[in-house]
């Protein structure tokens, strides 16, 4: 019997070196660093389009509110409409797909892929009610960031970020990234 290849998969990124160095640039804490890793998310988007995983779009969302805050251009009420937006997107963006199948409210969805529901509560207000502190925001982007950093971004390409070790084997870790490498819009929960 013949074997078959792996299937290879077309990604926006060039290879494993420049994840990483994507992946550690928006996580870094330095807001240059971090300018240069949204431009090479920028490129990745306009090569891989609707295509892009819904995890790497929301962290550069939540970054570039970052760098703006730091970047003392933006007053304080720009800035809370900056981070609510990419906190709305993120919440929804993230419970969109069990939503379509039954209207499930949005707390329950956030217990089950453990979002803390003050996030969920903070998205509501931000929709519905009277625009939260600057500090709030600032807190909820801050909790978003690290779900998305142990959640999407560290089970990447064998990263591991979190300080949390993982007990696989090398082949399994291996299949595991071919999949993640073929995560689009609705499969990276």
């Amino acid at each position: 019997r013949r074997r078959l290849k792996p299937l290879r998969t077309v990604v926006a990124w060039r290879g494993r070196a420049e994840w990483d160095q994507v992946m550690v640039g928006l996580y870094c804490g330095d807001s240059r660093l971090q300018q240069d890793a949204l431009d090479r998310v920028s490129a990745w988007k306009s090569r891989y389009g609707q295509k892009m995983p819904l995890a790497v779009d929301c962290t550069a969302e939540l970054i570039r509110c970052k760098v703006l805050d730091s970047s003392g251009r933006l007053k304080s009420q720009e800035l809370i409409l900056s981070y609510g937006l990419a906190l709305v997107r993120f919440v929804n963006l993230i419970t969109e797909r069990k939503q379509k199948m039954a209207s499930i409210p949005l707390r329950q969805l956030a217990r089950e892929v453990d979002i803390p529901v003050w996030v969920v509560d903070l998205r509501h207000e931000l929709t519905h009610g009277k625009l939260p502190r600057l500090a709030l925001c600032r807190k909820g982007c801050d909790v978003v960031l690290d779900w998305l950093r142990k959640t999407y971004w560290s089970r990447q390409l064998g990263n591991n970020l979190c300080e949390e070790s993982e007990d696989e084997d090398e082949e399994e870790e291996r299949e595991e990234v071919e999949a993640n490498a073929e995560l689009g819009n609705d499969a990276w929960e």
